[in-house]
Formats: structure tokens, sequence, C-alpha cells
């Protein structure tokens, strides 16, 4: 990481340009219309006046990415090319990893050291696979009878509309924007309105890069407005969600109400961390079980929230991850030694309290956190939490909390456990620590997850696809996987 004490990060904060313009068109425009404050978690002041887009900006952006993609040369550069282009713009992200790290930090709470090391750190690596991928795509030609030649093309899908979160703003837009633009699609997104200015910065480095005019567009505004705009839109082709699974049903409304575009949702999750007896390192399940779920605020849709445990372990391993839980440096998102930053708002911190004040009613044991803290920050903060006796009828068990709030299960037996693993609408991610290969292959198996991490939680790269399962969406962000969803199927037969 770039070695930079507090007070440099706090020196550099105050010298950082944050405008909100919308980037349109391969220019910054400033939309003419109202505009709201993007307002840091860190201690509650205004970073920018950012332009609230709505139809008009919408339909401005959409317009430049339907002329860049039915008449403009993106679509119709050879793949290598392409791919050069999306290597310099990774390569100017890489370049201007402080100051968009910075960005990131002080627009959604998130350590700085997490923001430089591991937010950045994907999406230069995002932009720099789809980069290296481009020209690696091939088409196909099935064997036919002999007096006929069958090809299969695969060809970019349009224009594609991305509308991605603030938990991790620069990471997932990087896993929608870059394989779409690999595939030869114009893209415009909208980032969430907590997040918007990591998203205008990109836009702009698009530009610095090389891409043409229109071809990566950056909206700035909110869900119901900006939003529904873009999932209406009769000129964008492809939708890509990553948030709530309400919001999602809207996109599925949106599509049928208008051209049928298709819509690739990854959503929700409420995932399982099972620790059997026989874990080989029942440490470091404890201790990857506390990073998992404090990690980035609990901020994450595949935080492990549900720690389902043997009782002859239970008590171990809760004991572990409640150590871990105090010794967890909460503090200012711009202090290097920061573990854990603010949470994205005082408005998100109220309905994780919400979460907390309800399992306490319904008579979860709270074995340590629970409270917000650094209230004379002005930021929103909150103590890391744990809950164990709890019961899967429970809200704590769940729903979605979005924080850093574990709830702890117990289950008397393998079947047990795959059954509470199993007994939620979501299915994005799940846990499995044992050291039986039969049963780590059994066990995968029989969750009903888009991931499942064995003795290990979060890891993987590039080179393995991630969605989610039942209410937790469809289709996959990374691997070559990505590409399917911004890219058509064309056969053509030729009768020789």
């Amino acid at each position: 990481m770039l070695e930079l004490t507090h007070d440099e990060w706090l020196s550099r904060a105050k010298e950082l340009d944050l405008s909100g313009f919308h980037h349109i068109d391969g220019a910054d425009e400033p939309g003419g219309g109202p505009t709201y404050a993007a307002v840091s978690p860190r201690d509650g002041h205004v970073l920018a006046q950012v332009a609230d887009g709505g139809v008009a900006e919408v339909d401005a952006a959409v317009a430049a990415a339907r002329r860049a993609f039915d008449a403009g040369p993106w679509p119709r550069l050879a793949p290598a090319d392409r791919g050069r282009a999306l290597l310099r713009l990774a390569d100017l992200l890489e370049e201007r990893r402080d100051r968009l790290a910075l960005t990131v930090s002080l627009e959604m709470g998130k350590p700085i050291t997490d923001a430089y090391d591991i937010e950045l750190r994907a999406a230069v690596n995002t932009f720099r696979f789809y980069g290296q991928l481009a020209d690696k795509l091939t088409d196909e030609s099935p064997h036919t009878a002999p007096d006929a030649l069958a090809l299969v093309t695969r060809e970019p899908a349009g224009v594609v509309g991305a509308v991605v979160p603030w938990n991790f703003p620069l990471t997932i837009a990087s896993w929608k924007v870059a394989p779409a633009l690999a595939a030869g699609c114009t893209v415009v997104l909208k980032p969430s309105e907590n997040s918007p200015l990591s998203a205008l910065q990109l836009g702009r480095l698009a530009t610095e890069a090389g891409l043409p005019p229109g071809v990566l567009n950056v909206v700035t505004g909110d869900g119901p407005t900006a939003g529904r705009a873009i999932g209406l839109h009769p000129d964008v082709d492809v939708l890509a969600f990553t948030g709530s699974t309400a919001v999602g049903r809207h996109f599925l409304h949106y599509a049928a109400d208008s051209n049928l575009k298709r819509v690739w949702l990854e959503l929700g999750g409420k995932s399982p961390n099972i620790i059997l007896p026989d874990a080989p390192d029942l440490e470091k399940a404890a201790a990857t079980a506390a990073w998992g779920i404090f990690f980035n605020q609990g901020e994450m849709c595949t935080a492990p929230s549900r720690l389902l445990v043997h009782p002859s372990v239970a008590e171990r391993v809760t004991e572990a991850i409640v150590r871990r839980a105090g010794e967890l440096r909460v503090g200012d998102p711009l202090d290097p030694a920061t573990e854990m930053g603010a949470l994205v708002g005082e408005a998100h911190l109220g309905r994780v309290l919400d979460h907390i004040g309800t399992g306490t009613s319904e008579g979860a044991r709270l074995r340590t956190g629970g409270t917000r803290t650094l209230s004379d920050t002005g930021g929103s903060f909150l103590l890391p939490t744990v809950f164990d006796e709890v019961h899967p009828g429970m809200r704590l068990a769940r729903e979605e909390i979005f924080g850093p709030v574990l709830s702890v299960l117990t289950f008397d037996d393998l079947d047990e456990a795959v059954a509470l693993a199993n007994a939620t609408e979501y299915g994005l991610a799940a846990g499995l620590w044992t050291s039986d290969l039969s049963t780590a292959h059994q066990v995968s198996r029989a969750l009903k997850a888009g991931t499942v991490w064995v003795n290990c939680y979060e890891e993987g790269d590039l080179t393995v696809p991630f969605g989610g399962m039942k209410q937790s969406g469809n289709g996959r962000d990374k691997s070559a996987h990505a590409v399917e969803k911004y890219t058509e199927l064309k056969t053509t037969w030729i009768q020789l």
C-alpha cells in the first residue's frame, strides 16, 4: 500500500477536487437541474453537490451510447484493440490509485487501507483481466452435413445499463463495465447516490484512456428516478444490477413494461458459515468468521452473517469471535490503522440498530457490541456485534442486515446444518469448515448457493464466476462467463 500517515491522508482529502457532473458522450455535463449533497459518513460533512439526474439526463446518456454502438468505432474495433484500450484504463486506475481510494473512503466510509489494497486492486485487476481476454473469445463452427457450413458467432448485445451499489463502488462497477466493454457493448453506468464520485472519476478516466465518446457514460441520481429511467428505456438492451432483492424485482417489472430487455441481477444474501467439530483449525475458522462479518463494516451481500456451529465447539468459537470483536480498531476511515470504518450513513445505521433492537427483544443473547460509537465525530460508527442463542425464526436469522452483526445458531447433526443453511430465500454464498473430503464435497453440493468456500471465506480471483441462486439473483460476474451476459449468439447456416 502507499505509505501515508493519517495526517497525510487528511491533507490530501482537503485538497481533493470532487465535482458532481454527469459524464456523457465523453465530456462532463452539469445537467442544469437539481443537485443533492454527497455526505461523508466519516464525519457528516458535505463532499460535493452532485447532479441529481432524471429522465432527461438518462435519455441523453442512452442516446450517446446508442450512437456509439450503432455508428461508432467501438463495436467494430478488432477485439485486441478494445483490449488495449481497457489495459490503458487499468493503467490509469493504477496511476490514480491513491486519489480513487481516498474518494471511496470518504464517500462510503471504507477504511483507507481496504480502499487502496482491496477495492482499487480489484478494479485494476478486473480491467486488466478483460483487457487481456477481449481477443481470446472464440466463435464456433459445429460439424454439420458435408454440404453445409454452420457458424455460431458471439455478437455484442448493444447498450448496457449498469446500476451498482455503494458498498464496493468501483469493484462492482468494474465487474459490470469491463466485460460489457470487452464484448463491444456501450454502457450507461448509474452509481448509488451514496457513492457517485468514484464512478464519475472512472468515466473521466475511460475518456482519458481513449475510449470513444459515448462508450462509457455515467449518470448520477437516485434509484426511483434515474435507475427507473434506465430500466424502462427502450434503447437499453441489457440491464445489469447489483443491490437489494426488492429493487431487483422493480427492474424485472421495468423490463416487462418496456422492451423485454435482459436483466441480470446480483441481489442480497444471508450467507451461512458452517463450522463442524472436525474443522482443521478452529482458531482459524473463528478468526475467518470474524473477519468475514466485520470486514467492510459487514456491508457485504456475501457476509457470513449466520454462523452455524456444532454445540461441542460453539462456545469456544463464539468466545474467540467476541474476543476479536473487542480487539478491532473502529475509527476514522482515513487512519491507516483503522480496521472497521463508518457505515454508509445515518439512515443505514438506524436500520442496523433496529435489527439489533429486534434481536434483543426476540430473545437472542447479545454477547458484544450492539451500540453506536464515536458519536462525537459526526460519523456513522457501530461497534462490531455478536448474538448467540439465535433461533431460525428470529429476524436476525432471516433478514439481510448489511452490517457488522453476527448471529450464532447451533445444530445437532450434518443434515440439520444443511437444512438450516438452506432455510433462506437467498442463495449467494456459504462457508464450510471440515477435515473430511467426502463431507466437503457432499455438503458443498447440497448447499443452495452460487459460491461455497471450504476451509476459507471470500477467497478467489477473476478466473471464477460470482453470482447467486434463488432470490440472490441470476447470471454471473467475473470470469469469462460474465461476457455471456453482454453478447448475443447468432447462428448462420450456409448451404454449400
